[in-house]
Parts: C-alpha cells; structure tokens; sequence
C-alpha cells in the first residue's frame, strides 16, 4: 500500500506494530516531533499501549532509516542534521532527481499530470490554511509522485527517503516560516513536464533545491520532551 509520504514493504505490512511506526514518522516528517526531541521507551509504551520491547523494534526501524538516533546511555531522539548533512542532503537530491528528469519527460502522460495538479491544489490549499503539517507532506508527496512517473520503483524509493529526512533538516535549519517548498516552483516544474521543456524542466528543478538550501539559516534548535499523551491521543492503542 502507497502513502504519501512513503511506501510499505512487505515485511511492513507483517509488522504488528507497524501503526506506532508510521505514527511517529508522520510525527517526525511534519515537524510535530521537533530535531533533537527524546523518545523514551516507558512514555512511548505508555501511549500506544505496547510493550517498551514493541517499542524498542519501532525505534531501531526509525534509526534504520536515519530519522532517530539511538545513543548509549541516552536512549532514542529525533535526529538532528547537522549543516554539512543537511547540505548533502539537498545535493544528493538534486543530483538524483534531475538526472532522473529525462525518464520522467519520456513516461509522463496526461494521467500523471493530472494527478500533479490535485496535489498541487491540496498543497496551495495547505499554503493558503496555514496548515504546515499538511504543507511539509504535500510537498513531499510532490516530489516523490514526480518521479514515481519514470517508473523507477528503486529510485521512487530513494527519493521517498531523503524527502523525509530533508523534513528534518527544514526543521532544525529552515526559517520559522518555511513549510515545505514553495509552490510556485512546483507549478512551474509542472508547466515544464506538460510542454516537454526538458532543458527549462531540469534546470528549474536545480533552481528550486538551490533555492531551499539559501533558505536554511544554520542556527540549532534545543533538546526538548514534546506531550506524548496529547501528540498521539487520537491514535488507537495496537493490541500489544
């Protein structure tokens, strides 16, 4: 099943406690888990009503895949990318999705733009709402449907990963104000696939990671325990 901000695996979906996983990376991605945030095992049990082993295998999934640390004798928090990371990050993506850009162009149909401009919409709509949380995964959803069209599923995959965790470095590095990308930048890489401006498309798409990374202010957030009972009271409780 697809989502998103990401795709399950099939040993995800045999995971018994794969709710609490996507809860916390849902958490983690849209900034309601700040960088640096502590994720101690007793509370996070307490909360979802699993057992602090459950949760212990959720974390090391979440440190798997870069989102948490896991520090001897201080146990698990939100990572936080540091500025050489951060700006990694950013190059590794424009480096992938813009070399990924011409098998885009080749398999884009009228479908896949279509289904772009809805995404485009919700993330306008988002904007407008000042729904930041729904702002930070529409713009993710974006870049990752994007370059889903080549049909590069190992790619997709990529992708869907350094999206997450450039949420990560937007939020220990961006700007009060900055949620997700701007969304004229993405009407504009739009126009460029549906007219097959190859050349306009690629270097728009370098424009805009250019664009993010002039953006970060390289000043680190503190080391803070969000409410746990409040983030996640509408999640049901797994069957431990």
């Amino acid at each position: 099943m697809k989502h998103e901000t990401g795709q399950k695996t099939a040993s995800d979906l045999t995971d018994n406690h794969e709710p609490v996983y996507q809860a916390l990376l849902t958490a983690i991605v849209e900034h309601q888990l700040p960088p640096g945030s502590r994720l101690p095992e007793e509370a996070l049990a307490d909360v979802f009503g699993i057992s602090r082993t459950g949760i212990r295998k959720v974390l090391q999934r979440l440190a798997a895949v870069q989102m948490i640390r896991l520090t001897p004798g201080r146990g698990a928090q939100v990572a936080a990318p540091d500025a050489q990371e951060a700006r990694d990050i950013f190059h590794t993506r424009s480096l992938i999705e813009c070399a990924n850009l011409p098998a885009v162009s080749a398999h884009c149909q009228p479908p896949h733009l279509a289904a772009l401009e809805q995404l485009l919409d919700k993330e306008r709509q988002a904007h407008q709402q000042h729904d930041g949380s729904a702002a930070i995964r529409l713009s993710a959803a974006f870049h990752i449907q994007l370059q889903a069209i080549s049909g590069n599923q190992v790619l997709t995959e990529l992708v869907t990963r350094l999206t997450q965790r450039s949420s990560l470095v937007i939020a220990v590095w961006g700007a009060p104000w900055q949620q997700g990308c701007r969304c004229d930048h993405h009407d504009r890489l739009v126009e460029y696939l549906r007219t097959r401006q190859l050349t306009q498309l690629t270097d728009a798409m370098r424009q805009h990671f250019d664009h993010i990374l002039t953006s970060l202010r390289f000043e680190r957030g503190g080391d803070v325990l969000p409410n746990f009972s409040l983030l996640f009271a509408h999640k049901g409780a797994p069957q431990k």
